[in-house]
């Protein structure tokens, strides 16, 4: 049987047993949760942000992830991420200890990331992506500008746009990029898929304060299938290779979209030298994902690379 109801058995739950789930006893659809609060994580710097080691990732946020040939269940994940229950999980992310989310930016995004700030007294960090076409340079200048202007602590550069620069030789795209977040006084930081970017940006010398580049391993059935299901092709390489770099790095996809169990997932990014890790989460999953990174931070567990924040 499956360790726990979330979104790597999504469709073999039900809503109502997601709200049980939040609030330890039936909850009408849009009920706010009250969930305890838990013990703050353990954090690190980068820069002067002190973030939790364990972050809020933003796809599902984003009424998206990765689903395969799974078509519905993008239709489910949409029906059940409405915006009050998107807000309830920035709610229940910080209850349990979490002080940071990142996502990308829209329209949606923005709008209920600054009510839950401005109108609910969230205290959630903003490490936050444009998604718009990065050699449009007027455009994408100003989804920045809008990005630092909402209040956002730090932006990068999104993965998709760094593996297609690198692989075109642009990396002086990349480093504009950098030096334009921080001209708008935020943190910068380089995102990837693909390790060569990082291994070009660092003999480069890119005033990058954080990477974020994917790390899992490849021991679950659907990497076989090599379907919309691998974002680490390499890990030893990448561990390897990031062992040597001094910058923070925050580990992605560990839990390859859902193919992982978080206990698994989390010990190898710690393990393999992630500083930090993005962790997709519905509300559902926070407190039991939340409590067994404490777990694992807790253990002391016997890293590859020292820590660098």
């Amino acid at each position: 049987m499956p360790e726990r109801l979330n979104r790597r058995t999504f469709v073999g739950g039900s809503l109502a047993g997601a709200a049980l789930a939040l609030g330890g006893g039936p909850a009408a659809a849009g009920e706010a949760p009250a969930p305890a609060a838990k013990p703050p994580l353990p954090k690190g710097k980068i820069g002067k942000l002190e973030i939790t080691r364990l972050i809020l990732g933003g796809n599902l946020l984003g009424r998206y992830t990765h689903a395969r040939d799974l078509s519905f269940v993008l239709k489910l994940i949409r029906q059940y991420n409405t915006d009050e229950k998107i807000l309830q999980t920035l709610a229940v992310a910080e209850a349990n200890g979490i002080n940071t989310v990142s996502v990308h930016v829209s329209p949606d995004i923005r709008r209920l990331l600054k009510e839950h700030r401005e109108k609910r007294g969230g205290k959630l960090h903003w490490i936050l992506y444009p998604t718009s076409n990065i050699e449009d340079w007027a455009g994408y200048s100003r989804d920045v500008q809008q990005i630092a202007d909402d209040g956002a602590e730090a932006c990068y550069v999104w993965g998709v746009h760094t593996d297609a620069l690198v692989a075109k030789g642009k990396l002086e795209v990349i480093a504009k990029a950098v030096e334009l977040i921080r001209a708008n006084n935020m943190l910068a930081g380089v995102c990837a898929h693909d390790l060569r970017v990082v291994q070009e940006c660092e003999p480069a010398k890119l005033p990058v304060d954080f990477y974020i580049k994917t790390f899992h391993h490849l021991n679950y059935p659907s990497a076989k299938m090599d379907y919309d299901s691998i974002w680490c092709r390499k890990p030893k390489e990448t561990a390897e290779f990031m062992a040597g770099v001094e910058k923070p790095w925050i580990a992605f996809k560990v839990m390859a979209a859902g193919a992982i169990p978080p206990k698994d997932a989390f010990r190898f990014a710690f393990e393999g030298g992630a500083d930090f890790i993005f962790a997709g989460m519905f509300d559902f999953d926070i407190a039991e994902d939340a409590q067994i990174a404490r777990d694992i931070l807790a253990s002391q567990p016997k890293r590859s690379r020292p820590w660098r924040s």
